[in-house]
């Protein structure tokens, strides 16, 4: 089964060739030298030049690639091709690939699409599993960790609003199935404050603050990298449960959930209650750390008390230290979910009456219309 599966995913590798600029231009919507026409898609990628083998979903529904599920294949192509696995990460970090805002291509039918932010992570574990092979490919990750971070910048730039570390970033693949459709405008006005975006991008800080700590090794000049991401990690996470009133947070403290928020224009919000995935994201945000990592990097350790010393409260909202996340020989966990958070919502994930049951209870949202609109669950 192992051997057919693999041999499944070298079956699906395929040239690929997608020239926009002389697809526009053909299509009479070239944003530079036409005026663009309704309806035409990826107009703002002109400068794209897509002309490489690629590994694809399939042959035959979808022979075109999908950006983050390019990433999971990168997993498994490593047990049998870990050069073809590594130039396929950096292929969508390419100038003909990449967005010059920073922004990696989702799919054909629309390549401006979000999808969740795991190239960092899949950029991580491919070095980790060829490292333990004796081959510590440092070129693969700083080349890598160029890019990535280009594209953390667009994230922070573009899904982020209103500067709170909050994410809105759309569909964000999974097939989830919220009360709205997360890529159109909102029936109702105002913004979706996304559970799952948000955890999405904590995660991303996880990975990026461990590649920059791998650098660190080589070159003290990624310490400062490094507390950039261990402080949006802290923002991000502080900004999904705040101090203070919970009203109008993504954590529920009633239920011990989190839940995607509806920002009304009139500023104010409520939380769309329904237990799914989005709820379920923010335990991916979990990452372990050695022993006393940070400190063997003095600048680092500067700035993490600075940080402490600014925003002590924050610190202690968001990452205690007294409530079991010390655990063998010294390692820390890194996570959104303290233990008593965790505790909450692992007891629904595990609930045969809820995760582990049937869709049961609708849930309804009224607008201001006088319409609702519902979703089973």
């Amino acid at each position: 089964m192992h051997r057919q599966a693999l041999a499944g995913m070298l079956w699906s590798k395929q040239f690929y060739y997608f020239d926009v600029d002389r697809w526009l231009v053909e299509h009479g919507s070239h944003p530079l030298m036409q005026s663009a026409s309704r309806g035409i898609r990826n107009t703002e990628w002109f400068h794209m030049l897509n002309s490489d083998v690629i590994s694809m979903p399939d042959k035959w529904e979808y022979p075109w690639y999908a950006a983050w599920d390019l990433a999971f294949h990168t997993i498994s192509l490593s047990l049998v091709d870990f050069d073809f696995a590594k130039e396929q990460l950096l292929l969508m970090m390419r100038g003909l690939y990449f967005h010059p805002n920073g922004q990696i291509p989702a799919y054909e039918w629309n390549f401006s699409d979000v999808n969740p932010p795991v190239h960092a992570w899949a950029t991580l574990y491919l070095y980790k599993m060829e490292q333990t092979l004796g081959r510590a490919d440092l070129r693969f990750l700083e080349r890598s960790f160029t890019g990535l971070l280009l594209n953390f910048n667009w994230w922070v730039n573009r899904k982020d609003p209103d500067g709170r570390s909050v994410f809105s970033g759309g569909f964000l693949g999974l097939d989830n199935i919220g009360v709205f459709d997360r890529t159109a405008k909102l029936p109702t006005g105002g913004s979706l404050e996304q559970a799952d975006g948000t955890a999405w991008m904590a995660f991303c800080c996880q990975c990026m603050l461990a590649i920059a700590l791998i650098l660190c090794e080589y070159d003290p000049m990624y310490e400062e990298a490094a507390f950039k991401f261990m402080q949006h990690f802290l923002w991000i996470s502080y900004a999904m449960d705040r101090i203070g009133d919970n009203r109008d947070e993504m954590w529920d403290e009633q239920d011990g959930f989190f839940y995607d928020l509806l920002r009304m224009p009139n500023g104010q919000a409520m939380r769309l209650k329904v237990r799914s995935m989005v709820g379920l994201l923010p335990l991916c945000a979990s990452t372990v750390f050695a022993p006393n990592a940070p400190e063997r990097y003095p600048r680092l350790m500067e700035r993490i008390a600075l940080f402490r010393k600014r925003y002590p409260e924050i610190v202690s909202h968001v990452a205690p230290t007294s409530d079991g996340f010390i655990g063998y020989k010294g390692r820390r966990l890194m996570s959104i979910l303290n233990q008593r958070k965790l505790e909450r919502v692992l007891a629904y994930m595990l609930d045969e009456n809820e995760f582990l049951g049937p869709p049961r209870h609708p849930f309804t949202v009224a607008l201001s219309s006088g319409t609702s609109v519902c979703l089973l669950r």
